[in-house]
């Protein structure tokens, strides 16, 4: 099984970016956590990062062809107002997962609107670097197994 985990704008600052907000750790330091926990959970982790909306766009539509089973998304700020990557996810057999190291919710304002989480199979939200990890065991266990082509059985002929 195969999972791609896609970060989104600005998750490439992580460490450095408001870390009173997401955290110390930096990006490259959760994708080795995700990874790890991939291990355990007998899953393949690809993991990527995408500033623009187009990309993370063209990840969700091609994954299924790219041998993904199952997505877990962090949209960053598109998932307060990105119906471009709620269609694509709405458009799409492979399950998303969206994750968020905040609880936007307790955030306030514009933050609380998730445009993109109405067409995930589900949220996680609130749990810093964590989020992710629950996410993979969520997306593990909704993921679609891609067919695997079965060795042909060899016709016996009757004599």
């Amino acid at each position: 099984m195969t999972i791609l985990v896609i970060h989104g704008p600005n998750l490439n600052l992580l460490g450095t970016r408001e870390p009173e907000i997401y955290g110390k750790k930096t990006l490259k330091e959760i994708d080795a956590l995700i990874v790890a926990h991939g291990r355990k959970l007998g899953v393949e982790v690809r993991t990527t990062q995408a500033n623009h909306e187009g990309v993370i766009i063209d990840l969700i539509q091609t994954a299924a062809a790219d041998g993904v089973d199952a997505i877990v998304l962090n949209p960053g700020a598109y998932s307060h107002t990105s119906v471009a990557i709620a269609d694509a996810i709405r458009s799409v057999k492979t399950p998303v997962i969206e994750v968020h190291l905040t609880n936007v919710f307790a955030r306030g304002g514009d933050r609380t609107r998730l445009v993109t989480a109405t067409n995930a199979k589900g949220v996680l939200l609130g749990f810093g670097f964590e989020s992710y990890l629950l996410g993979l065991e969520a997306a593990a266990r909704v993921a679609i197994p891609r067919r695997r082509a079965s060795p042909r059985r060899r016709s016996r002929s009757r004599k």
